[in-house]
């Protein structure tokens, strides 16, 4: 594990969604799976996984110390939303604006109730945050079940990965004093760059973006200096 690198996300959220976050649980570790080949490891951050043992401080400083060296926050919410929970998108709202990290997911259970299960002042915590998030310009993320969360993260992990946040370290990342080389003698041909083909005899054919010279005789010597992705 220590030759991968480490994304870590942080999951904070009340008991009353336990099931929802043990199937976020299993999603993160099927990712894990597939980019474990390209070097990349999703670290999974939890209350339950840290230990209930004596601290210098409160254990939710833990918590929160956690957060500020997380690279994404998510949060699922449903009928209430937990002082403890709420101070946890406190210390990632700070930490983001601080210094652009972590990337903040919010995910409301858009899912029936029993209202007459649900106390009064939870209600009101909810509509408090949503409250907050809105005048902070932060929308929530509805779901309905732990498909729709999973598929919705899913699709935002594709998207860092295609904004390039979360970068494998297999990737070549070719530089601009990235140089090629090729040498063709007598009737040859030769072909570079992507997508390139060998031509017929005494051809040459470059693909790509590319600058360079090329001269052509009885013995063709060429450089191609190609620029970065």
């Amino acid at each position: 594990m220590s030759s991968l690198k480490e994304i870590r996300v942080f999951l904070a959220s009340s008991q009353e969604l336990k099931a929802d976050r043990e199937s976020f649980e299993i999603m993160i570790g099927r990712r894990n799976k597939d980019w474990a080949r390209q070097g990349v490891h999703l670290r999974l951050e939890i209350w339950e996984d840290f230990v209930d043992a004596m601290s210098q401080t409160r254990l939710q400083d833990e918590y929160n110390r956690a957060i500020q060296d997380c690279d994404v926050f998510v949060m699922l919410f449903h009928t209430k939303v937990g002082k403890y929970t709420e101070e946890e998108f406190t210390a990632a709202f700070k930490q983001f604006q601080a210094t652009g990290k972590p990337f903040i997911y919010t995910y409301f259970k858009n899912a029936p109730v029993d209202l007459k299960a649900v106390r009064a002042t939870d209600l009101v915590s909810l509509e408090a945050f949503q409250a907050r998030l809105k005048a902070l310009g932060h929308f929530q993320t509805e779901y309905e079940d732990d498909e729709g969360l999973q598929l919705h993260f899913w699709q935002q992990l594709d998207k860092l990965v295609a904004n390039r946040f979360i970068r494998f370290p297999a990737e070549s990342d070719l530089g601009t004093d990235t140089r090629y080389e090729a040498t063709v003698t007598g009737s040859g041909a030769a072909a570079q760059g992507e997508g390139a083909t060998a031509l017929g005899a005494g051809a040459v054919q470059l693909g790509g973006s590319n600058a360079g010279t090329i001269n052509t005789g009885t013995m063709a010597t060429f450089t191609v200096t190609r620029g970065r992705r």
